[in-house]
This record gives C-alpha cells, sequence and structure tokens, in this order.
C-alpha cells in the first residue's frame, strides 16, 4: 500500500462515527484527523505570488505565501467554475456548480438547503469556523464560531457580525487583514483543544478599491512595474464580448473611486458620483490618524499628476502603475497575515498536523489585455492561484500541473476528515494529486459557466470547456434588459440584483448591447495569451468538434439550463 493510499486509510478509519469520534475525544482519546486551515483571498492574482514566478512579484514578493509553496505543492493549473466572488464561494462551500448550488449571479442565489461542506465536518467532530468575508446572504451555516464581515466589508475600522448575532454589524478599529488575523488566531487559541478544527480565514484583500493599510500606503511608489506584452490588445480577432466589456484600465478604471484621485469629482456628472460614493464609504470610516497617512501619499502624488496633464497611452500607464501599487501594497498585509498564521501553527505544534490551504477566489486582471476585475473565461480570470501544504502527507516544494478546480476543495476536506462526500457533490478530492505524481485517471477537461449580465462591467453571458491545451467559449445573451429579464432576480423589487441594476441605470452605465451567440477558441499551447481566435479557421474542424462535443456532454450529464 503506497503512502497516500495509507493515509487514507487511517483517516477513514479516524472517522467512523462521525459524532462518536468527538466523544471518543472528548474522553481523552487523541483525534489524529488533520486540522484544516483555509486562507482565501479577494481577487489574489497568481501573477502577484513571487512563488509563480511572475514579472509583477518579483519586484514585490510574497515571502510567508512563498514559505508556504516551499513546505508544500505549488498548483499550476487550479481554475474556477464561475470567476466572480458569490458564486465562487458557493462552489466552495457546496462542491457543486453554480447552477447546482443556486449562486449565479453576485448577489442573492445560493439554496442554503444544500449540504454545506463546513455542516458536515461540524456533525463528524470537528470545530469549524470562519472569520472575514463571507458574502453569502445566509447565515454561516455549519460553524461554531464565526465572525464576518458586513457584505464586501471595508477596508478601514470595518463592520462585523459573530456567532449567534448574525446580521448585527457592530464596528471595529483596525485594518480589516489584521483584524481578520487576529480574530482566526484568538479562535485558534480559545476552541476546544480536544477536537480538531477547520478554520477559514477569508480577506477583504485585495478586492477594489486596493486600500492598503496606512503603514503601507506608498509602499511601492517608487516601483515601476513592467507593462504585460497584452496590454495594448485591440482585441482584433475577438468577439463582441471583448469590445463591450467594462474593465477597461485605460477606459473604465474610475480616477476617483479606484486611483484615489479625489480632486476629479464631479458632483454634476452622475457617473463621477457613483464612482464618489464608493470612495467616501472608506474616507468617512478613516480615523484622524489613518486619513492623515492617506493624505501624506496621496495629496501629493494627485498634485503632480494633475500638473502632469497626461492624455493617451501616458495617462493609461499612469492609471496602471499606480492601481499595481496600491493593489501589491494592500497584498502585503495579507502576506503578513499568513506568516504570523504559519508562525502560530509552528509554535503551537500544530503545524504537523494541519492542512494549510492558500488560494484566491478566482484569478484577476493585472492589467493583460489592458483589463482589471475578473469575470471572462479568459486564463487571468478563470486560472487562480492555489498551494496547498500538509507535512509527511504533501511532497515538499513540489508542483502539480493536473487540472483541478474549485469544486474540489469541499470533497477534498471531506476526504482528509474520512467523511464520504454528498452525491450532489460534482467536485473530486485532491488527495491522490499529494504524492506528486501523474493521476493517470485524472480529468483531462473543466467546464466553466459566467451569468452575471447585465451588472458591473458588462462581460457577457458564457460557457465552455478547456482541456490541457485547447479553449472553447460560447458566447450568448439577448443583450442587457432582455438578459434581465431571464435572470432570477434582477427584475424583482426589493432585490439586492434589482437595486444594483436600477443603481447602475441611473448612472447611464448602461450602453444598449444587442444579442450575442458565438464561439472563440483558443490553442494554449501555441497562444498561451490567447490573442489569436482560431474559431473557424482552417485546420480547426477537428479539435472543434471534439471541444463542442465535450461542450455538450458537460451540459447535458449537468443539466445545464441556461447556454
Amino acid at each position: 500500500m503506497n503512502k497516500t493510499n495509507l493515509v487514507l486509510s487511517t483517516l477513514a478509519l479516524a472517522a467512523v462515527g462521525g459524532r462518536a469520534v468527538a466523544q471518543t475525544a472528548n474522553a481523552g482519546a487523541e483525534d489524529q484527523r488533520p486540522n484544516i486551515l483555509y486562507i482565501m483571498c479577494d481577487d489574489h492574482a497568481m501573477q502577484c505570488i513571487s512563488a509563480y514566478g511572475s514579472a509583477i512579484s518579483k519586484l514585490a514578493p510574497t515571502p510567508n505565501i512563498d514559505r508556504l509553496a516551499q513546505r508544500g505543492m505549488l498548483f499550476n493549473n487550479c481554475f474556477v467554475e464561475n470567476s466572480l466572488s458569490a458564486p465562487s464561494r458557493a462552489c466552495l462551500i457546496t462542491g457543486q456548480y453554480s447552477h447546482q448550488n443556486g449562486q449565479r449571479q453576485l448577489l442573492e442565489g445560493i439554496d442554503a438547503t444544500q449540504p454545506f461542506f463546513s455542516e458536515m465536518l461540524h456533525d463528524a467532530g470537528y470545530e469549524t469556523a470562519i472569520v472575514g468575508k463571507w458574502h453569502l446572504m445566509t447565515e454561516p451555516k455549519g460553524f461554531d464560531y464565526y465572525h464576518v464581515l458586513d457584505d464586501q466589508g471595508k477596508y478601514y475600522n470595518p463592520m462585523f457580525c459573530s456567532t449567534g448575532h448574525y446580521g448585527e454589524y457592530k464596528q471595529e478599529m483596525g485594518y480589516a487583514t489584521t483584524l481578520v488575523t487576529e480574530h482566526s488566531i484568538d479562535f485558534l487559541e480559545h476552541r476546544d483543544k480536544s477536537k480538531p478544527f477547520l478554520l477559514m480565514v477569508h480577506h477583504k484583500a485585495p478586492h477594489r478599491n486596493w486600500f492598503p493599510d496606512v503603514k503601507n500606503i506608498g509602499k511601492y511608489a517608487d516601483v515601476n512595474f513592467p507593462l504585460p506584452s497584452t496590454f495594448w490588445d485591440d482585441y482584433s480577432t475577438r468577439g463582441a464580448a471583448a469590445h463591450t466589456q467594462k474593465m477597461s484600465i485605460a477606459d473604465d478604471m474610475e480616477m476617483v473611486q479606484d486611483l484615489k484621485v479625489i480632486e476629479l469629482y464631479d458632483k454634476n456628472d452622475p457617473a463621477s458620483r457613483l464612482s464618489y460614493t464608493s470612495l467616501r464609504a472608506e474616507l468617512d470610516r478613516m480615523t484622524p490618524d489613518q486619513r492623515k497617512a492617506w493624505d501624506n501619499y496621496y495629496m501629493p502624488r494627485n498634485y503632480k499628476f494633475l500638473m502632469g496633464n497626461l492624455t493617451g497611452k501616458a495617462l493609461a500607464v499612469w492609471k496602471y502603475q499606480n492601481y499595481i501599487r496600491d493593489y501589491m501594497a494592500t497584498i502585503a498585509s495579507v502576506d503578513e497575515s499568513v506568516g504570523q498564521l504559519l508562525d502560530y501553527l509552528e509554535k503551537n505544534n500544530l503545524d504537523k498536523n494541519t492542512i494549510v490551504v492558500y488560494t484566491s477566489d478566482q484569478g484577476f486582471y493585472m492589467g493583460e489585455h489592458g483589463w482589471f476585475d475578473k469575470r471572462f473565461m479568459y486564463e487571468e480570470s478563470m486560472h487562480t492561484p492555489l498551494i496547498i501544504s500538509y507535512p509527511g502527507h504533501v511532497k515538499e516544494g513540489s508542483k502539480c500541473n493536473q487540472l483541478v478546480q474549485n469544486i474540489d476543495f469541499a470533497p477534498t476536506f471531506l476526504n482528509l476528515a474520512g467523511v464520504k462526500q454528498t452525491k450532489k457533490m460534482t467536485g473530486r478530492s485532491l488527495v491522490p494529486l499529494f504524492a506528486g505524481n501523474a493521476v493517470k485517471n485524472w480529468r483531462k477537461d473543466l467546464y466553466y459557466h459566467y451569468y452575471d449580465y447585465p451588472t458591473f462591467h458588462l462581460v457577457r453571458k458564457h460557457d465552455g470547456v478547456r482541456t490541457e491545451r485547447y479553449k472553447l467559449i460560447h458566447f450568448y445573451g439577448k443583450g442587457e434588459k432582455e438578459d434581465a429579464a431571464q435572470n432570477k432576480y434582477q427584475m424583482i423589487p426589493g432585490t439586492r440584483e434589482n437595486r444594483v441594476f436600477n443603481w447602475l441605470s441611473s448612472g447611464n452605465y448602461f450602453q444598449n448591447d444587442g444579442p450575442v451567440n458565438y464561439y472563440e477558441l483558443y490553442d494554449l499551447q501555441a497562444d498561451p495569451t490567447e490573442l489569436n481566435n482560431i474559431y473557424g479557421k482552417p485546420g480547426t474542424e477537428k479539435i472543434t468538434r471534439q471541444l463542442m462535443k465535450t461542450l455538450v456532454n458537460y451540459r447535458k450529464t449537468l443539466s445545464v439550463d441556461e447556454y
């Protein structure tokens, strides 16, 4: 019996009886099942983790996240099923695709009657906790302890609610990343130490608007980050979706909201008012000392910028540089947090029997194709970082190149705890990959589906399949209000989806996009940056037929009802 199978057998035996295991542990026996520390950021691009070796991260390294990679496995091909915050989190907690768990769009949706892996671990004797961003419109289920942010959360002096008081948010003084870390360590200090634990540490950072901690404001002020090779992409081979999106750094990144040039606020411009509202939500929360640190950096920078009268490409590059500087300064606090958590495990002799996972709820564009944000099935958005450490079970310093997806996380944690996943969970356990060897019967393709249109960034609905070499994407939909009418919540008064739709409408955000129904095909081996859509080109007939067959099979097998 190899080491992986031996571990699984031991874990399975340890889990027999579910609650009985916990009762035995409480009686004095030691429960050998692994603890689980799951750390997830919001919008942390893998190209901003230095363990992945990108140009950006070399100038702004992440030594503590790298430290985790050195003692564990770096996954090079981890992907999400739907590149959007709440849908991704729903995939994580249920092990299901978006149309199965109900969370297709950003706000309303999750079917809370579906089993959450957290409650399954709780029922099997784990002490369970989540701290930080929850962002699902239902009370955290299956957790002995929760301390979660209000909605997306704010960076400075945010609001939290805690166990037994869901929805009763109270302000806490400090920086969000620091507070989430402190509450996570507090849980570890006061947990029932006779039980194994599940602790989910969900950071708000580095979500838009990329506000660094005051000690890190201006950390990379003097760093000039390299422009991605695709920054000036003109989308010449792509269909309508790439042309009508609102994710362009040059055209859509807000000078007031995103770049913090508050001097450009125009109260007579509806779009400027929307942008200013978002910025004020953070500024108004600051203490005098926090605001002073903010002003000391941004005011001189803004004055210099305004005196420069930049236009065209020079303005786009200025936006890019200052976006990356703020983003990476925000990541600096996350990296510090990872180091604090790893130090705690080591200091308290928990590092040997704790599986530590670091990931993001999806990828993010750091200027590739001239974009910021996520949503598309293109690589930078669909691709997400994943690092797993489990001493003695995951090969140190190893890399995995096989295709994995965020629907696999729940089955993995259940597998480690010796708990059988439900039949409704469509993901699969990653444990067979931990030995560092290629698994022959592993999946060769993935399914993706994005539904959240029309709303922020105007990315059209699309689904598709990705294999180890190719990607086929299908863009579809009637266009704006007709698409909204097909969505579950957008036209129902009183829902958050409806309020956002009306808010964006009032700011003239929509642009009367028409119907789309077309495919794009990419050879990722020949064209890793996805600049050349080869759908319909001579010589692609065979691979197109194969991918279409795979896509149709996913839709049929998964009972997908929209495409």
